[in-house]
């Protein structure tokens, strides 16, 4: 089966065009530009695939503070008009979204039903999507995830192993606590679920994906450390100590279990994909270089 996948470059969709082959047929900015819906709604339209996955968004968390209307755009308007698109071709429509839809309040793990109140404008625009792709009427898998680490794109572990490498020490936000998900497992739960609704089995809804066990930024840090030999001291502050211009979510904890239940699809264990990232990473992981405090 051929899978329509809006998104060439971007974290997800590089393990999607590697896991899926000749199968995917991977849509860059130029070819499909969601800050153009009806456009990508028309490529829907005339498509030889038998399943849409939208794998592009406006994933600037910050830069979205000022750009609101480009981000609703392209997080919101576009996936309604693509999923409108598919429903009309009764073409399955697998739609990637996030935690940030959530506020972030207490400790227990959020369910897919649970109420959502996003704190920034990458939130409010993923969720406005969100409601596009339900009220679209089709056949949808919505897949909040969270976290996401690779070894190409912008990301945490590619962060820290930048950071880690120049300083001695590195304070990172330790109230922050979620599941890390490796793309490279997104991309193969995506395709799972694409395939199983093209079949008529499982059921559209909403559903969370993300790493196992969860764990805090800080900790997380310290695990890429550990792994990389890197020697780089983790010092644990508060969000309220690192001040953004979008607010983050405290506890991005995603109960999973219907995603099991619904497509058979289990947790990944974060700790195993960060180590095939840091090997796929090995030749680009800098020396140790102590300079100075940070």
């Amino acid at each position: 089966m051929k899978f329509l996948v809006f998104g060439c470059t971007g974290q997800v969709a590089t393990e999607l065009r590697r896991l899926g082959g000749d199968a995917i047929e991977a849509l860059d900015r130029d070819a499909a530009d969601l800050s153009a819906p009806a456009d990508c709604a028309a490529l829907v339209a005339r498509t030889d695939a038998g399943a849409i996955i939208n794998a592009a968004a406006f994933t600037a968390v910050d830069q979205a503070e000022t750009q609101a209307a480009l981000a609703m755009t392209v997080n919101g308007d576009a996936p309604a008009e693509m999923a409108r698109a598919a429903a009309a071709r009764n073409l399955p429509f697998v739609q990637i979204s996030t935690d940030y839809v959530f506020d972030g309040s207490g400790t227990a793990p959020w369910q897919p039903e649970d109420a959502t109140a996003p704190l920034d404008v990458y939130g409010r625009t993923k969720l406005a999507g969100e409601d596009g792709v339900r009220a679209a009427g089709g056949r949808y898998a919505i897949l909040r995830t969270s976290w996401v680490f690779s070894a190409h794109g912008a990301n945490f572990v590619r962060t820290m192993l930048r950071l880690g490498a120049a300083r001695d020490r590195l304070s990172i936000v330790a109230d922050q606590v979620g599941g890390p998900t490796p793309a490279a497992d997104i991309a193969a739960a995506c395709l799972s679920i694409a395939r199983m609704l093209h079949a008529g089995q499982g059921a559209s809804g909403t559903f969370h994906f993300a790493g196992t066990p969860d764990v805090s930024r800080a900790d997380f840090a310290r695990a890429i450390f550990e792994r990389t030999g890197l020697g780089c001291q983790v010092i644990d502050i508060a969000t309220s100590e690192y001040p953004t211009p979008a607010q983050r979510p405290l506890n991005s904890r995603l109960d999973c279990s219907a995603t099991e239940a619904t497509f058979a699809i289990r947790r990944p264990d974060w700790r195993a994909g960060l180590a095939d990232v840091l090997d796929e990473l090995q030749a680009d992981i800098p020396e140790r270089s102590p300079r100075h405090d940070a």
